[in-house]
């Protein structure tokens, strides 16, 4: 059941719609959407997936405490990096619920999935804190003290100011979270880490899907306003955690550490869905629409050119990092 948009923008005949009529109109979607994901999603027990015989006591409390040490952690340096901040960014799902439920509300079909997607994000923060401290992969301390400045500091989305846009933020920003975790476990060197993380990557795919079919409902329903949303979403987008301790720092990491960087972005995250949902050759737009999306097709091909900048700037350090090794290698063979 939909109702028509009440307020008339004069373009082409299209109309506004506010976020109560769209929330209203696309609850069907919403309801046909959470029974179809709730066929494919399938429970899982975090607790499976830590290895807890690693495990033993730190300093504190308890008798017999090891201090944390580096040389400890099984990961990579830079999958510690990209651990922590991937978990400080689960670590905010109070925050992002708070979000979604007011905007979506708490009631029917849109009730049922924000109460769903939470306990399914809860999921991640449990089993991802818990394989690190059980496995010493980070500074538990450090972790800790991270985790307090990050939501002491509190989280407000860029995109709280509309349910459109909101919509389409986390049909990009789902696929984002994957891409990051599953990248995280590629590169951490422990086969533990990453089947945890390919295990929260299934579930994070599954929640883009629901939310880019989402975003498909809306460009049928309101082109114009959806085409608009999608472009300010893209050209503005940020990770949720870009407020957290020392993050410029840590993304520049991870991007040459080919976790989350330009080309992956690209590439990964915001091809595919705009793909998927034809949003450069949507026609019957009007004026705005028609501006909307001629500034992201101008944005991505931007996007493309600053990705190559960054692969060259890329190849660039590993080269000298290579000649580096290599000068070291020959000095200490003679």
């Amino acid at each position: 059941m939909t109702i028509a948009p009440a307020q008339h923008n004069g373009e082409r005949g299209q109309a506004a719609w506010t976020d109560a009529q769209l929330l209203y109109a696309l609850e069907e979607v919403v309801e046909k959407e959470l029974n179809r994901h709730l066929t494919v999603a399938k429970d899982w027990m975090p607790h499976e997936y830590v290895p807890w015989s690693d495990g033993r006591n730190f300093p504190g409390q308890l008798e017999g405490g090891e201090p944390w040490a580096v040389e400890q952690s099984k990961v990579t340096d830079i999958g510690r990096t990209a651990l922590v901040v991937n978990l400080l960014t689960e670590d905010n799902l109070p925050s992002y619920h708070h979000e979604i439920a007011t905007l979506f509300g708490r009631d029917g079909a849109w009730g049922t999935w924000v109460h769903r997607w939470t306990a399914e994000e809860g999921r991640h923060g449990i089993v991802m804190r818990d394989y690190l401290l059980t496995s010493r992969a980070v500074d538990p301390d450090e972790l800790e003290r991270f985790r307090m400045a990050h939501m002491a500091e509190g989280f407000e989305s860029d995109n709280s100011h509309s349910m459109l846009h909101s919509v389409a933020y986390v049909a990009f920003q789902e696929l984002a979270t994957r891409i990051s975790h599953r990248n995280t476990g590629h590169h951490s060197g422990d086969p533990v880490c990453d089947r945890m993380l390919a295990r929260i990557a299934t579930d994070e795919n599954l929640h883009m899907v629901f939310y880019r079919n989402l975003l498909s409902a809306a460009f049928e329903m309101a082109p114009d306003q959806t085409m608009c949303a999608v472009r300010d979403v893209v050209t503005g987008f940020r990770m949720p955690g870009h407020g957290m301790p020392g993050f410029e720092r840590a993304a520049a990491r991870m991007a040459l550490g080919g976790i989350y960087n330009l080309r992956i972005h690209h590439d990964d995250v915001l091809q595919p869905v705009l793909r998927f949902l034809k949003v450069l050759e949507i026609g019957g737009l009007g004026p705005a629409g028609l501006r909307a999306q001629e500034e992201l097709g101008v944005f991505m091909n931007g996007l493309d050119g600053q990705a190559r900048k960054f692969e060259e700037r890329q190849a660039a350090i590993q080269a000298r990092k290579a000649a580096a090794r290599e000068r070291e290698s020959f000095g200490s063979a003679k």
